[in-house]
């Protein structure tokens, strides 16, 4: 059986049309992280279970070192106090001067308490620390139902879009 996914391609071009979402917990911290195969691979099977991420599913761990070896590639993890939360990872592209944000998510525990919008809030401007034109991601329907929401309520707007078909196994 298939099934039909929307797919969404968001940018933002300029960091002042950052819309910040403050977060009101003391204890909520994004920090960068030092190449951990093991931790990228724990969030890209915990969060992405829920949304069919699958791609990564069969990388052997000799390809996820090689992955999070890139140069142009940053982990971040949020915590909340001690406990991690999520994670983001930025790719960036220094030939077009923009960074993607290839991975963002909560674990399903965190998710509906205020910290996603704070999390994207802190992605986004990392990226402009590079000095990049554009910030840019893709979502689609198989993600949370609120990430579009997010992501446009963050600034971020949509500069394609597409429809596919994918075989539900």
């Amino acid at each position: 059986m298939m099934i039909h996914v929307e797919r969404n391609f968001l940018e933002l071009k300029d960091l002042k049309n950052l819309k910040v979402h403050p977060v009101n917990k003391t204890k909520l911290i994004v920090e960068k992280i030092k190449p951990d195969f093991q931790l990228n691979k724990f969030f890209y099977k915990q969060v992405g279970k829920k949304h069919r991420w699958v791609d990564r599913l069969s990388w052997s761990d000799d390809k996820w070192i090689k992955y999070i070896s890139n140069k142009n590639l940053e982990t971040y993890v949020i915590k909340y106090s001690e406990d991690l939360v999520g994670f983001f990872e930025l790719l960036h592209n220094p030939e077009l001067n923009e960074t993607e944000i290839s991975y963002f998510g909560l674990l399903q525990e965190y998710i509906g308490k205020g910290i996603g919008g704070y999390a994207l809030s802190e992605a986004i401007r990392r990226s402009f620390g590079r000095n990049i034109k554009r910030v840019w991601l893709h979502t689609c329907t198989l993600d949370h139902p609120n990430a579009l929401k997010n992501y446009i309520a963050r600034g971020m707007t949509i500069f394609k879009k597409e429809n596919i078909n994918i075989l539900d196994n």
